[in-house]
Formats: C-alpha cells, sequence, structure tokens
C-alpha cells in the first residue's frame, strides 16, 4: 500500500482551527496587533514547556527540537493540512523499477537566509554529516541505517562518508540510494533529520553553529530570533526570502518557556498567550468552555528500563514485575485527565492499519501489558529469589514539569507499596539533562516517550534493534533483531509479511520485559478562536505553523 493511501485513513491530523468570534469588547485590543496608523502587525503567541534542546537538524532529538527546526528549514518535502507529503525544496520525484532509486528535482528559486542557493549538495553533506560517527548523531543511524545505501557502515566507520547513497547531479537534481525498497521513505523526507544543511555556514561556525539565532540559517517560511540555547523566550519571524513566503501570513510567532500551570492559565484568560496545556485539575473547570480542544497523540508514555545500571534491573523478573505493579487506568483517570488512556502495548491505537483488512494494528497486536498487581508479586518474588536479595533500591528519572512530577510519584507511590521491599529514589531534572543522561546511559529508570517520525510500526519497533542508537537499554535479542530486519530486507514489498514480523516483534520485546507502558497522551488545551491553520501532525515536527493565520 503507498504511503498517501495509508495517510488518507488517519483520523486523528486534527486541525486546530475554529472560527473567529468578536470579543464585544472594542477596548481591548487583541495581543499582536497594532491600533497606530501603521499596517497591522500578525502576531500569535505561545507556550513552550521546555527550552529547545537543539536546532542542529544532526543532534535534533526530542519533540521541541523538531517543531521548530520544521518552523525554519525546509526538505525535500513538507506535510501539508491533510498529512501528505507536498512540495518543498523539491518539486517532484521518480522511483525507479526496482525501488531502490530516487531521484529529486529540486526547485532553482529557494535561498537560505544569506542568501546562498539551497541545492542539491546541502541534502549530501546533510546527511552524510548526520552518519559520520564524528558528529555523535543519535537520530542520524536511527533513521537512516537499513534506509540509504551505507549508512550503517559509514556510522560504524567502516566505509568514507561519501560512500552513503545520496549524490548531486548538478545544483538541483539529488540522488538517493536505498539499501532496500522502503514503502515510507517519501514521509521520510518531511522530517527534521534529513534537512538540508549549508556546508559553508557551518563549517565557518565550527562549535557555535546552531547555538543561537546569529548562528543559524533558515530556508523555510520563518526564521528564530532572539533564541540562545539557553533562551526562555524566542520569536519565529517571516522569512521574505522563503520561495512560498506569499503563503506565510504571520508576521511573527512568539514562544515563552512556562512550566507552571497556573501561570499559564493566567496569561491564557488576560489575552497574552493564544494557545496553553491544561492540567488534570483544570481540565473539569474548563471542559465546557468554547476555547476548549482535546487532540489525540500517536506519543507513546513508557518506563525505560537500563539493564547495565542496575543488577536488578537486568533481571527480567523484575523488570517484569516493574511493568504490571501500577494502576494505568487510575493514572490517566485522575493524575492526567487529559484524554490520555492507558498503553499495553508500544505502537499506539488509531496510528496504522494492517494491511489486508484495514484493522487497527494495536487492536490486532492486543493488551501485552497490563496493571496485574498477582502476576507483579509473582515476577517479584522470582526476581528477589534469583537475585538472593529481599530489596531493591532505584533511581527514577524524568523532567522537571509538574504534570511529570505528579505522574512519577504517583507510579513510584504504587511500585513501593505494591512490590514489598522496593525503595524509589525520584530525580527530576530539565529535559535537556535528561536527554544527556539518556544519551550516555547514565540512568536507571526513566520515564521517557516516544512519538513516530514517519508512518510506518518501523519508527517503533526499530528503537529496540541490538545497538540501536536509541535503544539506551543494554537490551540485545538475535530473535526481535531478525524479525524487525526482515521488514526492511526480506519482507520490504510484501507487507503482509512485514506486519506479520512486527506483531511478532512486538510480543518479544514485552515477553522481555524491555520497557513498561504507561499511556498513550492526548492533549487538552485551551485555544484561542483567534488561531486558524496551525496544524497537528501525527508523525514528525507536532505542529505545523506555515499555514498559521489570525482570524477577523
Amino acid at each position: 500500500m503507498k504511503v498517501k493511501n495509508w495517510l488518507l485513513l488517519l483520523t486523528f491530523g486534527l486541525v486546530l482551527s475554529v472560527l473567529a468570534a468578536c470579543s464585544g469588547d472594542e477596548t481591548k485590543e487583541p495581543a499582536g496587533t497594532k491600533t497606530d496608523d501603521t499596517a497591522e502587525e500578525k502576531v500569535l503567541n505561545f507556550l513552550n514547556p521546555e527550552a529547545i534542546p537543539s536546532m542542529d537538524p544532526a543532534l535534533a532529538t526530542d519533540e521541541s527540537s523538531f517543531i521548530y527546526l520544521a518552523a525554519t528549514t525546509e526538505g525535500l518535502y513538507r506535510l501539508d493540512e491533510k498529512t501528505q507529503p507536498s512540495p518543498g525544496i523539491a518539486t517532484s520525484h521518480k522511483v525507479s523499477v526496482d525501488g531502490l532509486t530516487w531521484t529529486f528535482t529540486l526547485r532553482d528559486d529557494a535561498v537560505w537566509s544569506n542568501g546562498d542557493k539551497v541545492t542539491a549538495h546541502d541534502f549530501v553533506y546533510a546527511w552524510q554529516r548526520a552518519v559520520d560517527p564524528a558528529t555523535a548523531s543519535e537520530y542520524g543511524p536511527y533513521m537512516m541505517s537499513g534506509v540509504i545505501k551505507n549508512a550503517s557502515a559509514v556510522n560504524k566507520g567502516e566505509a568514507a562518508v561519501d560512500q552513503l547513497g545520496v549524490k548531486a547531479d548538478g545544483d538541483f537534481t539529488l540522488v538517493v540510494e536505498l539499501e532496500n525498497p522502503t514503502p515510507y521513505f517519501e514521509t521520510l523526507t518531511t522530517f527534521g533529520t534529513f534537512f538540508p544543511v549549508n556546508k559553508k555556514f557551518v563549517e565557518e561556525k565550527g562549535d557555535s553553529f546552531a547555538t543561537s539565532s546569529e548562528n543559524l540559517l533558515a530556508n523555510g517560511p520563518y526564521k528564530i530570533s532572539n533564541w540562545s540555547s539557553t533562551s526562555d523566550s524566542w520569536e519565529l519571524v517571516k522569512n521574505d526570502d522563503y520561495w512560498d513566503a506569499k503563503t506565510v501570513k504571520m508576521d511573527k510567532l512568539t514562544f515563552k518557556v512556562v512550566k507552571d500551570p497556573q501561570t499559564a492559565l493566567d496569561l491564557y484568560e488576560e489575552g497574552t498567550v493564544d494557545r496553553m496545556d491544561l492540567t488534570s485539575d483544570l481540565v473539569d473547570q474548563y471542559s465546557t468552555s468554547d476555547d476548549y480542544v482535546v487532540s489525540a497523540d500517536t506519543f507513546v508514555y513508557f518506563l525505560k528500563f537500563n539493564q547495565t545500571k542496575s543488577e536488578a534491573l537486568a533481571n527480567k523478573n523484575i523488570r517484569a514485575a516493574l511493568s504490571r505493579a501500577f494502576d494505568k487506568e487510575a493514572l490517566v483517570g485522575e493524575i492526567l485527565n487529559n484524554g490520555s488512556f492507558a498503553a499495553n502495548g508500544l505502537v499506539p491505537k488509531d496510528f496504522t492499519p494492517m494491511p489486508e483488512t484495514g484493522e487497527d494494528f494495536r487492536e490486532v497486536s492486543g493488551d501485552l501489558v497490563s496493571y496485574d498487581l498477582a502476576a507483579a508479586k509473582d515476577f517479584w518474588a522470582k526476581g528477589l529469589q534469583e537475585l538472593g536479595t529481599d530489596s531493591v533500591e532505584l533511581e527514577f528519572l524524568a523532567d522537571d514539569d509538574k504534570t511529570t512530577k505528579n505522574l512519577v510519584e504517583y507510579v513510584a507511590n504504587q511500585l513501593s507499596t505494591n512490590l514489598k521491599g522496593l525503595k524509589i529514589n525520584i530525580k527530576q531534572i530539565p529535559k535537556k539533562q535528561r536527554l544527556d543522561l539518556d544519551k550516555n546511559m547514565d540512568y536507571q529508570l526513566q520515564l521517557t516517550r516516544w512519538g513516530p517520525d514517519f508512518l510506518d510500526p518501523f519508527t517503533y519497533m526499530n528503537l529496540w534493534i541490538t545497538d540501536g542508537g536509541n535503544n539506551m537499554t543494554g537490551y540485545s535479542s538475535a530473535e526481535y533483531d531478525k524479525l524487525v530486519s526482515e521488514t526492511a530486507t526480506k519482507f520490504a514489498t510484501d507487507n503482509k509479511a512485514r506486519y506479520k514480523n512486527f506483531l511478532e516483534a512486538e510480543k518479544v520485546l514485552f515477553e522481555d520485559a524491555v520497557i513498561a507502558p504507561v499511556y498513550q497522551a492526548s492533549r487538552a488545551q485551551l485555544v484561542s478562536p483567534r488561531i486558524q491553520g496551525v496544524f497537528v501532525n501525527p508523525f514528525g515536527a507536532t505542529y505545523e505553523y506555515k499555514w498559521a493565520d489570525v482570524g477577523e
């Protein structure tokens, strides 16, 4: 089945766009307008839950980074309002009969914000840089290995970077060779890791590249302004040099880091910001508001066990016990209360259909790890016996926002109450620091999440292959590796067989208790009727701002 047909089956690509309404208060102007004789400036004001961890396409790994990369940088294609790839720097492409060679025709009117043309060479350099082991990219190897020819060999130092299967045929033709036919490759090109980079600029900036507004170039709808790697506020300003600038209606989008829900609510109610996320204690109060919006999400939250930093977590029975010892239904109903629901597997609900029947993958795979206190206690007793101890102490790593604080305190309490002899020490730190600890495998137990990068179960299942760039658990299974690898090789063009392997691989993952699924997220928000044309993507960058506008 072609990717474009899968995209049509998505039912949750929600549009955060509603009709504008008059306030009835003539003395109060909406935030971001001018009242003098100058032309009206179109501005929308938003909040962000954390500072942006990285604006380097090769080093970005998280939701915030990819949102702002997508707003300021454009790849070969961009997801449109229907979540379908639309022309970006590429105007068209053709694929060889064997599915291994993709030839992209690039537009000749796209420029970087320093005036340089955007060329095929920028893509070649960016992709080579992303898999070059010297770059130490997590996503480069994860996204490209097994897809782009020789990506794995280059990343392992077994081949030179110029052996990567990407080359420029002149300035405006990009030729990509794949390891195997990849049915979702077109959607991959919309993702931040595949964005172009201006080689001359990167080399001029050196270690300063992507650390501040002055050390970045844009070729997308907006430029980022007043930003550095430690900023708690920044702006997206319309890029007048963008090839499709006529489509961009907004002059400016402002962003401010606010972690306290009450502060966010105060800013929304006074009209200072146009959207805010509601925490569980606020949902009931505002669920009848005209501004109340619940958006389905494809982020799955889970507990991640580092098998290399704890003797206890190296024990499968201990991990299996932890996976079943907390009440997820109570967690989503009482702690979150925002439309999220318990997750009992990894691939999310309403993400992708089975190729032959159209049934939802999650429904077919079923509940693989549910709350089961009796089973948890049995696993716990076996694990303690194997370890020769009657107690276990674990450090629980998580982000430092209030919602996460409530969530991890609940889970920690459930685990320590239900599993006799377990002591949990919570460690909450800013997200960027948590990501660094994760990258260095310097944690024991961690609450984290994963959102899809493209429309295929592979985006979830590829996480846990041996030595995978995002594995970071010490897990290794020849059986699991074989099942996942075959979906990209032996069965690359046989969707029926691919999905059978995905189903089997997911069962192996939870039989081995590699992670403990917690919940699939939804977002309960207050969204101003001023906002039009801001789209929520089910994969890739969460928000698409290119078509944003302000209602009259």
